[in-house]
């Protein structure tokens, strides 16, 4: 039989199980380390670069960078949706072409050439 793993555990922290994927375990040590900093800004022992990070976070000039690339992803996302319903325009304007070619007899025309 397999032994389990116990499940992580920091100081003074509660256990908690480990991710099944590595996204969400990334996501699991970024909170981990974010809550480490936290304490560290808490108690009045977190580095300098560790206190620049978050203050850079906070600033407007910050602010303003998440919101342009939000802006950008949005914008992205909907020209992928309008490439794709240019694409499905595209087919049924072939195969509009296509029946009205069958119905005016120009599809048999072709097949006599043959």
């Amino acid at each position: 039989m397999k032994k389990r793993e116990p499940p992580a555990k920091l100081p003074g922290s509660k256990s908690f199980r480990r991710a099944k994927t590595p996204e969400a375990r990334e996501n699991q040590l970024i909170s981990l380390a974010y809550d480490l900093v936290e304490q560290r800004l808490l108690d009045g022992t977190a580095t300098s670069q560790e206190t620049t990070h978050f203050l850079k976070l906070g600033s407007t000039k910050e602010r303003i960078e998440r919101e342009i690339l939000e802006k950008q992803k949005e914008l992205i996302t909907a020209k992928t949706e309008a490439l794709q319903s240019q694409k499905r325009i595209d087919e049924l304007y072939e195969k509009a072409i296509a029946a009205m070619r069958s119905y005016s007899g120009a599809q048999q025309e072709d097949d006599e050439d043959v």
